[in-house]
């Protein structure tokens, strides 16, 4: 008889990253910081995202990392300078990456994202080509955090990505291990739909909030369901853990995205509560429909049943 934890241990197999995709995103995302901390006035350059806080989920797809400028070498720039966009800079830099980069990936090709040079380097590994995603910063002058580029408005926002990091990567080992296991699996069911509501940042956001330290991943995944469920259903926010930003915003409608955790929280709840393995499977099956199967169905049973209700049934509902 399988235990929860052991079934969800099926589904962390399936969506655990490879080694050699894992390490060529990270040695992807060490090239562009190195080339970056040459950039005229560079003060540092920092790692973010999925990468440096041990939650990569397969297909291992970008690595992510910015630098900081030196206000005082571009003393027109940004808010707390003379005002001026981030455009010309992030053109700047996203040539001077290309002259250090090319030497070590031939095809590599560097686009502008909404927040600065996005490598894409055309050299796949076991299918993957993880792209590195790199922001450009600057120092706020009178508050914690940084400024950070919009290239769609030409604007800047603030932002504390490395206080992220530090956040996510906090507490003991045991309890960052089940943290990081929650967020993984989280990001999973996310995935699966059609139209994901949150994204991945706040998905960890509220793993953070919301778990207690000696909770298992088990319950722990539930707790991050149920409390992100009240949270919207009572019209809450969800705020920058760091302070710094506004407050995290979904992905689709408030009521959609809270049915969407409230059931998946309830089929936990029943996992938890099922007194046998098929009983456990099948309410798992609910929240990971592509990464688990119902052993209790059979060929004919599932046929019969897709015949009265559709096949994106599972997905939908949840």
């Amino acid at each position: 008889m399988s235990s929860v934890d052991e079934i969800l241990d099926e589904v962390r197999a399936v969506i655990e990253p490879n080694k050699p995709p894992l390490d060529e995103a990270r040695k992807r995302l060490r090239l562009v910081r190195d080339a970056a901390e040459s950039f005229p006035g560079a003060l540092r350059t920092y790692r973010s995202g999925s990468l440096a806080v041990h939650t990569m989920n397969k297909p291992v797809t970008d690595g992510d990392g910015g630098v900081v400028l030196n206000r005082t070498v571009y003393p027109e720039l940004g808010p707390d300078g003379g005002g001026e966009s981030p455009d010309a800079v992030v053109d700047q830099l996203c040539r001077h990456l290309d002259a250090t980069v090319r030497k070590a990936y031939p095809a590599v090709q560097i686009r502008k994202s909404k927040r600065g040079p996005e490598l894409h380097f055309n050299a796949p590994i076991e299918d993957q080509d993880p792209t590195v995603d790199l922001v450009l910063a600057l120092n706020r002058k009178d508050a914690d955090g940084l400024w950070i580029p919009n290239l769609k408005t030409h604007e800047w926002d603030a932002s504390h990505p490395e206080k992220h990091v530090e956040l996510l990567n906090g507490d003991s080992e045991s309890f960052r291990s089940i943290r990081r296991r929650v967020i993984r699996l989280a990001k999973a069911w996310n995935k699966q739909l059609q139209k994901p509501g949150t994204s991945s940042f706040e998905l960890s956001v509220w793993a953070w909030e919301f778990l207690d330290a000696g909770t298992g991943v088990a319950e722990g995944f539930h707790t991050l369901f149920a409390s992100a469920a009240a949270r919207l259903e009572a019209g809450e926010p969800t705020h920058d853990p760091a302070g710094v930003s506004v407050d995290l915003r979904l992905l689709l409608e408030a009521d959609v995205v809270a049915d969407r955790l409230r059931k998946a929280a309830n089929a936990m709840a029943e996992a938890l509560d099922a007194s046998t393995d098929r009983e456990r499977r099948r309410a798992l099956t609910k929240i990971f429909w592509d990464h688990l199967k119902d052993e209790s169905v059979t060929p004919l049973r599932n046929s019969a049943s897709l015949l009265r209700t559709g096949a994106a049934t599972a997905a939908v509902a949840l």
